[in-house]
C-alpha cells in the first residue's frame, strides 16, 4: 500500500508498505547489481548508513550465480543477509547497454553472456521468473530502453512493443504469485514509462500504462545521452500522466541536483551508480561539493571528509588517512569513499522528506543546491 504523507506542490512525502517492511520516499536505492555493492560494503554496512532499499540486477544475477541456486538458497534477502526492501530491474536495460550482443525480436532478446559467451534469451515471462527465484520485493517490467535520440519510428515501435511486454509481464507475475512454492507471494510489479525525448511518445504511453493497475509507475530511459533540461521537460510532461497515488520511479539518476529537481516533478524513488562509483574513484559528496581525495592538497589534512558528517567514516577517519589509503591502492580507501558518498545520499533524501513535511521543499532544495555548487567543488558528476 502507497500512502501519500504530504506534499509541497508536486513534491510527495509518502509511504509504500511491503512485505519486508515500508518504505518512506523520496529514496535513494543503494545499487548492489551482483547483490553487493561495489567498494566491498556489507549490508551490515548499508544498515549503519540508513539505506532502506537495496537494488540489484536480474541479467547479472541470472548469469551468475544464476537464479535457480538463489531460489534453493532461499531467495535473495537471505543469500545476502538483507531483510530490508529489494528491487530487482528487469535485464530491460542490458537490452540498452549491450547492444553488440544482442538481438530483440518479439518474443524477447537473445543474448550473449559478457561473461562467457553462452546463449541466453530473456522475454517478459524469463524476467519475471527470474525475478520471482530472486524473491524481490519489487520486480521491474521487462522493457527495451531504446537510445534517447533514436529515430521516431524507430521509438514509437519500441514503446508498442515494451507495451505488449509489460501485459505479458502482468501475466506472469500473477501465475507465478499464486504458485505454491513461489518464495514471495507479495512481490510487486512496476511498468516502465519509455518514449526517448519525444513527449507525445511518452504522455501516450505513460495514458496507457496507467490503466493497467500497477504497483508502480517508473520513467525510465534518460540519462542514456540527452541533456539534463531535456529530461526534467520528458519528466514536467510525463509525470502528471503518471498515477498520483502510486510510486513514482526515475530509473538510474542520477545526481544531488537530479534528484532535486526530480523530487520537484513529483518523483520519489531513485537509483544510481554514482555514490559508489566516484567513491571508487577517491570522489566523495560534501555540502560544499564533490572533492578528489587524490589531489595533493589533502596530503596534510587531518579532517574528516566533512564536518559534522555523522557517517562511520568521518566520525573516525582523517582526509589525509583516506588519500593515503587510496594513493597506497588500499581497498580500505575506496570503502571509506562509498560508505560516505551512500550515508550523503541517504542522509540527503532524510532531508527532502524532512523539507516536504515541513512545506519548505523549496526553500531547501535552493539552498542546498547553492552550497553544493560552491568553491570547493573539484570536478564534474559522473567521474
Amino acid at each position: 500500500m502507497y500512502k501519500i504523507l504530504a506534499k509541497d506542490g508536486r513534491a510527495k512525502r509518502a509511504r509504500l508498505s511491503t512485505v519486508h517492511g515500508d518504505i518512506e520516499t523520496p529514496v535513494f536505492m543503494n545499487v548492489g547489481t551482483a547483490a553487493a555493492i561495489k567498494g566491498a560494503v556489507a549490508t551490515s554496512d548499508l544498515e549503519q548508513i540508513g539505506t532502506q532499499v537495496e537494488l540489484s540486477n536480474t541479467y547479472h544475477l541470472h548469469v551468475r550465480p544464476g537464479d535457480e541456486v538463489v531460489k534453493r538458497l532461499g531467495g535473495l534477502h537471505k543469500f545476502m543477509s538483507w531483510d530490508r526492501p529489494i528491487l530487482t530491474d528487469s535485464g530491460g536495460f542490458q537490452v540498452f547497454s549491450l547492444a553488440g550482443l544482442r538481438k530483440i525480436k518479439e518474443e524477447g532478446v537473445h543474448f550473449h553472456s559478457h561473461v562467457d559467451g553462452r546463449k541466453i534469451f530473456m522475454g517478459p515471462e524469463q524476467s519475471m521468473q527470474i525475478q520471482s527465484n530472486l524473491a524481490s520485493t519489487i520486480a521491474m517490467a521487462f522493457d527495451e530502453c531504446a537510445p534517447a535520440k533514436a529515430e521516431r519510428s524507430y521509438i514509437e515501435n519500441s514503446v508498442a512493443r515494451t507495451t505488449r511486454w509489460l501485459a505479458r509481464c502482468k501475466a506472469e507475475m500473477e501465475r507465478l504469485n499464486s504458485l505454491p512454492d513461489t518464495i514471495n507471494p507479495r512481490q510487486l510489479l512496476f511498468g516502465i514509462n519509455q518514449g526517448g525525448v519525444l513527449e507525445d511518445v511518452r504522455i501516450r504511453h505513460a495514458d496507457t500504462i496507467s490503466e493497467m493497475e500497477l504497483d508502480g509507475y517508473a520513467v525510465g530511459g534518460l540519462a542514456v545521452g540527452e541533456t539534463h533540461e531535456e529530461m526534467y521537460h520528458i519528466l514536467d510532461v510525463t509525470v502528471p500522466h503518471l498515477p498520483e497515488n502510486k510510486p513514482t520511479y526515475l530509473m538510474g539518476v542520477g545526481t544531488p541536483a537530479n534528484i532535486l529537481e526530480a523530487v520537484e516533478r513529483g518523483v520519489d524513488f531513485f537509483d544510481c551508480v554514482y555514490p559508489t562509483r566516484n567513491g571508487r574513484h577517491g570522489h566523495v559528496y560534501t555540502n560544499r561539493g564533490k572533492l578528489n581525495l587524490f589531489n595533493a592538497k589533502y596530503e596534510l589534512d587531518d579532517r574528516p571528509i566533512e564536518e559534522g558528517c555523522g557517517c562511520p567514516v568521518c566520525r573516525r577517519y582523517s582526509r589525509a588517512y583516506i588519500r593515503h589509503l587510496l594513493k597506497a591502492k588500499e581497498m580500505l580507501g575506496m570503502r571509506f569513499c562509498v560508505l560516505h558518498n551512500l550515508y550523503f545520499y541517504n542522509t540527503m533524501m532524510k532531508e527532502i522528506r524532512e523539507a516536504i513535511e515541513e512545506h519548505r521543499y523549496s526553500e531547501y532544495k535552493k539552498e542546498k543546491l547553492g552550497r553544493m555548487c560552491g568553491p570547493e567543488t573539484e570536478s564534474e558528476e559522473g567521474d
